[in-house]
């Protein structure tokens, strides 16, 4: 077994093929083909289904791409070590984000002080977002909700309750307030199952007797907020998300103990000593002192 051979095997998985491995790694897609191949050969295993032009990662694959993340996420981490000061000025940091909201305010002070690193920003429910950070996808993650887990460094950011919203029009926004029991005899509209805030909302409504049945299933808040802005129903989002849109009115709920959402931002407790890491961790800390 080669470096390179794992190395053309951990970005064709990652990659996604064969082709934009190669223009990955500034190889041939034969090379990259005939590395894999060799690696298959030595250990007599089929690592890829190569079906047509698709490309999928057979079992043993998957294990091994599990192991192949850690290893060059420590390569990584080991680049950043020996070139410390380069990595604060040139280097990219990857977060993904249940909402990017509770992030702006921190990003034009980590720009001002870090100009030259490359922030990427993605955002996905509560699952996704454990996910990326256990996959090395992510270096940092932002949800609403506090991992129990000992594998995070956690730094709450901000705790809110959850509300509904719906059209200014609609009789709830001009009440400001409504029961949960009337709350579930509207069209709803709720996020995707795995999303922090429907779970809290689905259990809360059970301990009471209510059930919650969406008129519409929504993936993302940006997609419930303009659906529910075009007539489409009521939504639910966490207060410190609700932000500012004359084209929607709060309603506070009332008649259950719903609890808040906590925001937090996290990261592997392994991947802490990076650099980039810890300067937005220092950089959070400092705007949300405890």
């Amino acid at each position: 077994m080669r470096y390179v051979q794992l190395r053309a095997f951990h970005y064709v998985a990652t990659c996604g093929g064969f082709s934009k491995a190669a223009e990955e790694l500034f190889l041939t897609q034969p090379a990259i083909s005939d590395q894999v191949r060799k690696l298959e050969d030595e250990y007599d295993i089929i690592l890829f289904n190569r079906q047509k032009r698709q490309v999928g990662l057979t079992e043993p694959g998957r294990a091994l791409l599990e192991i192949t993340r850690r290893l060059f996420d420590s390569e990584q981490q080991a680049l950043e070590l020996l070139s410390e000061s380069r990595a604060l000025r040139s280097g990219t940091l990857r977060i993904v984000a249940d909402s990017a909201h509770h992030l702006l305010h921190l990003l034009p002070r980590f720009r001002a002080t870090f100009p030259g690193v490359r922030m990427s920003i993605r955002t996905g429910n509560s699952q996704t977002v454990l996910d990326s950070l256990y996959r090395y996808e992510a270096d940092l993650g932002v949800l609403g909700e506090m991992p129990a887990s000992r594998d995070f460094d956690v730094l709450r950011l901000s705790s809110a309750p959850i509300v509904a919203f719906a059209p200014v029009g609609h009789p709830f926004a001009a009440r400001g307030r409504a029961e949960l029991t009337e709350l579930a005899g509207q069209p709803l509209v709720l996020r995707e199952r795995g999303s922090k805030t429907r779970r809290k909302l689905e259990e809360a409504a059970a301990a009471v007797g209510i059930t919650l049945v969406p008129a519409i299933e929504a993936e993302g808040r940006e997609a419930v907020r303009e659906i529910v802005a075009s007539g489409g129903g009521i939504g639910f989002v966490s207060a410190a998300e609700f932000g500012e849109d004359p084209r929607l009115g709060l309603i506070e709920i009332g008649g259950v103990d719903i609890g808040t959402m906590d925001e937090a931002l996290v990261c592997l407790r392994e991947r802490r000593s990076s650099k980039l890491v810890q300067a937005f961790f220092d950089l959070a800390r400092d705007a949300h002192p405890a």
